[in-house]
């Protein structure tokens, strides 16, 4: 083996990483399985792990370690334990200085795969074969989990208890208290378990049809096969979809002038609210409100994140450019009519090449990962941003009690606390309220609370390598390429990137077809989303359906992580924009003002610029 060859075999071992100057403590936030440990260190040290930079771009604040954890061991529960899948079981992670890495644990056995074959095609069968009624049921249960966490009850913890205690048997304040976070623990771990219900089905779909077109076109792009499952209305670009309607209606009733490009939305609602025609806006704006202001502002899995209902910054940015494009006399509708006439055209192209039996397998295959396809974006606003903007909420709650009595110096310190620490906190608040006693807490939580707060401002400013550990001869779950992009090609091109440095030229997955020219605009943060305007392209470590409403703003998606079923790639087929995805490096190796080329139908990015 040549040298370089050998040096693209290895990214740079997990237990060589420094800790960032000033960051030294920062395994205190996480539990110890997180972490490498020199006691698993032959293990974990020869396999590869990547960044998850898809779900988690930035270091992890302690309590947000229950995104971590639980959504890890249901999606294990489902696909090992429940389902067993044939090829894959779960997902191992790791903390690298608060980033995390994740790493699949592979099926290889064949008389295994075989075994978990039939226990498969047994259960994923049966939802396949009831999947309406089934779904159905899942939608019912998701809004009464959404229900049920709103209303947890956070006592006040009042100078003496109600009457109703003493004369009715009711339950005590402390007890309320520590039932009610325990309650909201377990509000999350079953949001979790009913979001791998059925989306491991959908993408099953998905892989099944893909295999197959595989196996009977060798010639058939990738991009091809998800074209095909392109074009089909789901909940999540229903938001959008309202605020175009918005939109249309300010011009209608003479208010457009509101909308102007860097005012904030109270500014907007301000001046609507001096006019009648303003006023009926805004009346109509509360209609939309429910259910569809529950979109999220990120990805749901940091507690920042929350709902339009609690940054609408989002929905007025996408207002003000839908409305400047109505102006301008541009269209502002997704291509639904465009994507579905190329879909049924690259369907009958491929049949036309195929003979009857191969031909019946090849629809009856489509027409289920159409059936199931909606799951795949949908659950997302049902559980990443309904739920999650909720349960959060209610998290403030407790840190707001905890505020009041000293604990934390104010409610949002509650998050830089683990979940088990927070159990400690309100032990300990509801034992000193009951007895009368000095509590330990504000003299020990708010130094903590502060140490992690500059932990993770410092840790925000270090660039985690794409993959640590040993490149692996293959990757054999299929689902790690087609969410996350991580194939041995690609793998290649971080280890080839990280050798020789940066270049003008990215490769990734092709995403979405299509070439364009123009300026980047890089995000890094929610924060920075209001910052895209209209003709950018949008480069970002991943996207998120909650960033939908810019899509109609921006040229191309160029993304640092996915594959070519990650939100990032399906969004941008959806608005019929080029993408290019899992580049590896985008965010670092362009900036913002840059001009760059994006070749979504071959996986090229290439800036144009110094």
């Amino acid at each position: 083996m040549t040298a370089e060859a050998e040096q693209l075999r290895a990214f740079p071992s997990p237990f060589s990483i420094e800790t960032p100057e000033g960051c030294e403590g920062w395994e205190e936030m996480y539990p110890p399985w997180a972490l490498f440990d020199e006691r698993r260190r032959e293990h974990d040290e020869n396999r590869l792990w990547f960044w998850n930079s898809m779900h988690f771009p930035v270091p992890m604040p302690a309590f947000d370690m229950v995104e971590v954890d639980t959504p890890y061991y249901a999606l294990g529960g489902w696909q090992n334990r429940a389902f067993a899948v044939p090829g894959a079981m779960g997902v191992d992670y790791r903390i690298v200085n608060g980033y995390v890495y994740i790493s699949p644990n592979p099926v290889t056995d064949p008389e295994k795969i075989a075994e978990r074959s039939r226990f498969f095609q047994q259960r994923a069968g049966y939802y396949y074969e009831n999947w309406d009624e089934l779904y159905a049921r899942w939608r019912e249960r998701m809004e009464a989990l959404n229900r049920e966490v709103s209303e947890i009850p956070v006592p006040g913890l009042p100078e003496y208890e109600p009457e109703a205690v003493v004369f009715e048997g009711g339950e005590p304040s402390w007890a309320t208290l520590l039932a009610s976070y325990r309650r909201a623990l377990d509000c999350i771990e079953r949001m979790w378990q009913y979001h791998f219900e059925f989306l491991l089905l959908g993408y099953g779909a998905y892989l099944t049809f893909s295999e197959f077109c595989k196996q009977a076109l060798p010639d058939i792009p990738d991009q091809h096969i998800s074209q095909m499952v392109a074009g089909i209305d789901v909940v999540l670009f229903r938001p959008d979809a309202e605020l175009r309607r918005l939109a249309r209606l300010a011009i209608d009733l003479g208010v457009a002038e509101a909308f102007r490009e860097g005012r904030s939305p109270e500014e907007i609602e301000a001046e609507l609210g001096r006019s009648d025609a303003g006023r009926r806006w805004l009346e109509e704006l509360e209609e939309v409100k429910d259910p569809w202001f529950n979109m999220g502002t990120g990805d749901g899995l940091y507690h920042y994140y929350g709902s339009w209902h609690d940054d609408p910054s989002i929905p007025y940015s996408s207002l003000i450019g839908h409305i400047a494009a109505l102006q301008a006399g541009e269209d502002i509708e997704r291509p639904t009519r465009e994507l579905a006439e190329r879909r049924d055209r690259l369907v009958g192209e491929y049949e036309a090449l195929m003979d009857e039996e191969a031909r019946q397998t090849f629809r009856e295959l489509l027409g289920l990962s159409r059936k199931v396809f909606p799951y795949v974006e949908e659950h997302k606003f049902y559980c990443d941003y309904w739920f999650q903007s909720r349960f959060f909420n209610k998290i403030r709650e407790f840190g707001a009690l905890l505020a009041r009595h000293g604990f934390i110096e104010e409610g949002e310190d509650i998050f830089q606390l683990s979940r088990y620490e927070v159990m400690q906190a309100l032990e300990e608040l509801a034992l000193t309220w009951s007895t009368g006693g000095e509590a330990l807490g504000p003299h020990h939580w708010p130094q903590i609370v502060e140490r992690r707060k500059r932990i993770l401002k410092r840790l925000e400013e270090w660039t985690p390598p794409p993959a640590l550990g040993r490149m692996p001869e293959a990757v054999v779950d299929p689902a790690i390429a087609m969410l996350w992009g991580v194939t041995p090609q690609q793998l290649q091109e971080w280890a080839r990137a990280q050798r020789d440095g940066s270049g003008n030229e990215l490769a990734g997955a092709a995403a979405s077809p299509g070439e364009v020219e123009g300026t980047a605009r890089v995000v890094r943060s929610l924060e920075e989303i209001s910052e895209v305007r209209a003709g950018e392209i949008l480069v970002c470590t991943s996207t998120s359906p909650a960033w939908a409403p810019i899509f109609s703003k921006i040229k191309a998606t160029v993304t640092d992580i996915g594959g070519i079923m990650s939100h990032a790639a399906i969004v941008s087929r959806e608005y019929g924009l080029p993408a290019v995805v899992g580049t590896g490096t985008a965010t670092s190796r362009i900036r913002t003002g840059q001009r760059v080329r994006v070749d979504g139908t071959n996986g090229r990015v290439t800036v144009l610029d110094g």
